[in-house]
């Protein structure tokens, strides 16, 4: 596809330390090469990123390839025509510096599609191919791959276990310290004084919107 412009990793807010433990994470991991070469270790790590829609999962990652320099690509488990075997050859020749996105990934077996005067009725990819590409005997090394969820629960334990998923986070609604940072990230050079952010996080909590049940995402906030 077309290349997209570079997003800042401050561009997109995360609650506090979220951002920089992943960050942190993956650098790490770029480091440890020969680490893992010498003791005989796949050189993969697996992140699964799970909260509510609009809570930056999806920015966070274009943003983190932004700063690491990489490409993303995407694979819709859903197209017609991806079965298990082109998963694989996909998985096996991912490009260099290039991160490995799968998306909403508690959807991909859920037949959504009428079966059609074709025949086709929903996805071809089956659950263990998708295993087998993420870390069976012929997948593909030098790989970070990220997996992305609205429903955690609904996972396979096989899917998340260490070694197809090495770390879980989850990227929740949005917290008052997201909104003060969204402020200052959009109006911090015409409120010098605060006095702005003052009044629209008091707004916010009048709506009660930082309290359990009564919760919005980031997106609503930044749209706002």
């Amino acid at each position: 596809g077309e290349p997209k412009m570079k997003r800042l990793l401050k561009s997109v807010v995360l609650d506090k330390g979220i951002k920089e433990s992943i960050v942190g994470d993956v650098k790490d991991f770029l480091r440890r090469r020969p680490w893992y070469a010498d003791r005989g270790i796949p050189y993969r790590r697996g992140y699964l990123l799970h909260g509510p829609p609009g809570s930056g999962k999806t920015s966070f990652i274009h943003a983190l390839a932004g700063e690491l320099d990489y490409s993303v690509a995407m694979v819709n488990l859903s197209e017609i025509g991806v079965t298990d075997d082109k998963l694989a050859f996909l998985l096996a020749k991912l490009p260099e510096r290039t991160l490995l996105l799968l998306e909403d990934i508690d959807a991909a077996f859920v037949n959504r599609t009428p079966r059609g005067a074709d025949g086709y009725s929903g996805p071809t990819v089956t659950h263990s191919g998708l295993l087998n590409a993420l870390d069976g005997l012929t997948a593909g090394e030098d790989r970070i791959a990220f997996l992305t969820t609205n429903h955690p629960e609904r996972l396979d334990a096989a899917l998340t276990r260490p070694g197809r998923v090495d770390l879980h986070v989850r990227i929740g609604e949005a917290t008052r310290y997201q909104a003060t940072q969204m402020w200052d990230n959009f109006y911090g050079e015409v409120d010098a004084d605060g006095a702005g952010r003052a009044r629209f996080l008091r707004r916010l909590d009048e709506l009660r919107l930082f309290e359990p049940g009564h919760q919005t995402s980031a997106a609503a906030i930044q749209g706002l």
